[in-house]
């Protein structure tokens, strides 16, 4: 099984299992180019985690679009970094499955679930979450979720399912304001290469979605645009583009 949304992949092998999983992840969700505005704690627990004082297991929830799963991803990326293998599995895209993905995965040191609340109510999926809290406890090994809303708030049927969910520390993603969206903007624009002035972030943030990930998809539209067109991403360039 391989679900195929980006460059880069994690493959993990269950050596006692005829599963075979391959799970994509982001190449460019990392920690440099996410402006974490008033999440910079958030930021600072998920690094904090490969220390000695670090929490091994972090819940984060937020509404969608926040960054949730960007955090997740760049989790992956940083801990990889640091020589940590690591697994980021997208509940949502997996809870069609068999929950056997999740045997053996506490064999890894980071292992990242995103999109809990999609398994909420799925006996078999909340029964063998269950188990591997505990096998990554066992192991001393490092977990992050995410979700749409709190652990308590998730419709979990299982209570010691609920339990495992407030094991560590739990964080709310904030959404950002208008000023740090286009704060976000232009960061996300400088780690393409892409010259783009405060006013044109700003004429963006005015016309376009309301969400940062619908915004950073208008930005790589415009992206492509201006390198095909040879052109700079101007105010009228992106009136002429999009029609606005």
């Amino acid at each position: 099984m391989t679900l195929k949304q980006s460059k880069q992949e994690h493959v993990t092998h269950q050596p006692q299992q005829q599963l075979t999983l391959s799970v994509a992840i982001r190449d460019d969700a990392r920690f440099a180019n996410f402006y974490a505005g008033p999440n910079e704690q958030v930021v600072y627990e998920l690094q904090k985690q490969w220390t000695m004082h670090g929490e091994p297991f972090l819940f984060l929830w937020g509404s969608e679009g926040v960054g949730c799963s960007h955090l997740l991803q760049a989790a992956c990326h940083y801990a990889e970094g640091l020589g940590h293998q690591s697994v980021y599995l997208p509940l949502d895209e997996l809870v069609e499955y068999s929950p056997a993905v999740l045997e053996s995965m506490e064999q890894l040191p980071l292992v990242a679930l995103d999109n809990i609340q999609a398994v909420a109510g799925n006996k078999a999926w909340e029964e063998a979450l269950f188990h591997l809290f505990n096998r990554i406890r066992d192991r001393q090994g490092h977990l992050l979720i995410a979700a749409n809303n709190g652990p308590k708030k998730l419709n979990i049927e299982l209570p010691d399912l609920v339990s495992r969910l407030t094991w560590g520390m739990t964080y709310q993603v904030e959404p950002l304001e208008d000023e740090d969206k286009v704060q976000a903007l232009l960061l996300r624009a400088k780690r393409r290469g892409l010259n783009m002035g405060d006013d044109v972030a700003r004429f963006i943030l005015t016309r376009g979605p309301r969400d940062m990930q619908g915004l950073f998809d208008l930005l790589d539209q415009l992206d492509q645009a201006s390198l095909s067109a040879q052109r700079k991403l101007t105010i009228p360039f992106i009136k002429a583009e999009l029609e606005w």
